[in-house]
């Protein structure tokens, strides 16, 4: 409700009505704004970063949506005074600079003084701004190729036709990206993103588009590649998996393979290589797959408590660094189930070791390293030694006593820390590269064959990689595309590798 100052009712009894309407709708809104609001922290205080697990993230971020929703119509409908000259103060961070303006100029619709008559002067001008939305569209690109011919000898010219990145396809390799973003990086199925085109106008069947994703990622695969031995060239990786329902037309149902990813994250110590993440499908989850991916690896692995890694580990130029994350989730989930104050006291000394850690992110090794034995050092031997002497005190079969031999089984990877600055104390980068695995997992149900979960493999390497280098994948899919069809030399893919590209086109980005 908006009420103009500039024309109030005179009579005063439909001003003290009017008032008196506003204290009522005022005092009705406060209150349930203050409820919801209190809804929303409570659901913040619970969700605790990604260890807590007392609520999915995607119904919390669900929840929190509509909450949001209910304040924003309520503050809405609270009474606004306005007058003409009078501008609310901006609350927001000032849009970006390189959205493209389009000004709308609202002038007087008189030259002189409303009040008296008298000639007007330019004074300034108020400027605000509002984000609008250009609905996407689809449109025809005409290719046309004049022809030529020599009236003397009969030879005709025309220029040669664009190689596509679809054979003989319809698609650019702008509308290639779309689908391959909507699909792996937004999570929207082909068949709702047929259903949207169809919606535009434009009969695509789902067919159509899943052989446009199995071109394009033709194109693709030597990059992924590309990407693969970038990063397996690293001294420092994350490593995990996560499972990949795939459909197994033969039993008539599905069955279960897995991702196996791993990350590269420096920025945590200052590290010169870029961060980066490849995914690579697996029908298994056989200790032989991330042998075999590691083969070429030399140096300290993150990993959590799978015990396949140990045989990654087998090789002398290879060292595990354990999870501290994982060793925490034990002793919260016993806390949680039993309320032992053992557990809640192992949470706390974990946390402190977090708190260290959180003072001296982004520093350079030799400073962590130096921190971490003046500080972490002493709370950690403390640590180990109560573990042993609670585990002597606790029963032999409790789900206390498997988390404290859990911690000790491994505290070899998890004291790692103090002896390199680079080692992380746990698993996290590579855990938050799977997320939207996850996500897509609840969106697409399964990967239709082993094929299509390695074009996921490929599509989530590139586009994960490219969204941890700030790079936006759409505007990046599309003009790598278009390179590749063009010809791009096959010795200079690494040009093509999301942190290259980024520093050859900053505008873009």
């Amino acid at each position: 409700m908006r009420i103009d100052l500039g024309n109030l009712p005179s009579d005063t009894a439909l001003l003290h009505q009017l008032v008196r309407d506003m204290a009522v709708i005022v005092e009705h809104r406060d209150g349930e704004i203050e409820r919801l609001q209190a809804i929303i922290k409570k659901l913040q205080r619970m969700q605790f970063g990604r260890s807590a697990e007392r609520l999915d993230p995607d119904q919390l971020a669900l929840g929190l949506e509509d909450l949001d929703a209910d304040v924003g119509r309520i503050e809405e409908s609270l009474p606004i005074a306005f007058t003409e000259m009078t501008e609310a103060p901006p609350h927001r961070k000032p849009l970006p600079d390189h959205l493209l303006r389009e000004e709308v100029r609202i002038d007087t619709d008189h030259a002189a003084c409303p009040g008296c008559g008298g000639a007007l002067h330019d004074m300034g001008e108020s400027v605000s701004e509002m984000l609008d939305w250009v609905p996407a569209q689809l449109r025809v690109i005409r290719i046309i190729r004049p022809k030529y011919a020599c009236r003397a000898c009969g030879t005709m010219a025309q220029a040669p036709a664009p190689e596509r990145v679809i054979a003989g396809g319809l698609a650019t390799p702008a509308l290639l990206a779309q689908v391959l973003v909507s699909k792996y990086c937004d999570h929207t199925p082909l068949y709702r993103q047929s259903q949207i085109f169809a919606r535009h106008g434009v009969e695509l069947p789902r067919s159509t588009l899943a052989g446009w994703v199995g071109g394009a990622c033709w194109w693709l695969e030597a990059l992924h590649e590309k990407l693969c031995a970038d990063v397996f060239a690293s001294d420092h990786l994350f490593a995990d998996d996560t499972p990949v329902p795939v459909l197994d037309p033969g039993r008539g149902k599905t069955k279960t393979g897995r991702l196996w990813v791993y990350a590269r994250e420096q920025r945590g110590w200052g590290g010169a290589d870029p961060p980066a993440a490849v995914f690579l499908f697996a029908p298994d989850r056989k200790a032989e797959r991330p042998v075999t991916h590691l083969r070429d690896f030399k140096g300290v692995l993150h990993v959590d408590g799978y015990a396949g890694f140990e045989q990654v580990a087998a090789r002398p130029d290879v060292t595990l660094a354990a999870c501290w994350a994982h060793t925490r989730r034990k002793f919260y989930d016993v806390a949680q189930a039993t309320g032992s104050p053992i557990a809640e006291d192992a949470v706390r000394r974990i946390a402190d070791l977090y708190a260290i850690e959180a003072e001296i992110r982004g520093k350079a090794p030799h400073w962590r390293l130096a921190a971490r034995r003046k500080l972490s050092a002493s709370r950690v031997e403390n640590l180990r030694l109560w573990l042993e002497n609670q585990l002597a005190q606790v029963p032999a079969r409790s789900t206390l006593a498997d988390a404290i031999r859990y911690t000790l089984a491994r505290w070899k990877g998890l004291t790692r820390f103090l002896d390199d600055g680079r080692v992380e104390l746990d698993t996290n980068p590579v855990e938050r590269a799977i997320r939207p695995v996850a996500l897509g997992r609840k969106n697409h149900l399964f990967a239709g064959s082993d094929g299509g979960a390695e074009r996921w493999a490929i599509l989530c390497s590139l586009i994960e990689t490219a969204k941890l280098n700030g790079v936006e994948p759409y505007a990046y899919l599309t003009d790598i595309l278009q390179q590749m069809a063009d010809g791009y030399p096959a010795n200079r893919l690494g040009d093509l590798l999301p942190w290259a590209w980024k520093a050859a086109n900053p505008v873009k980005a």
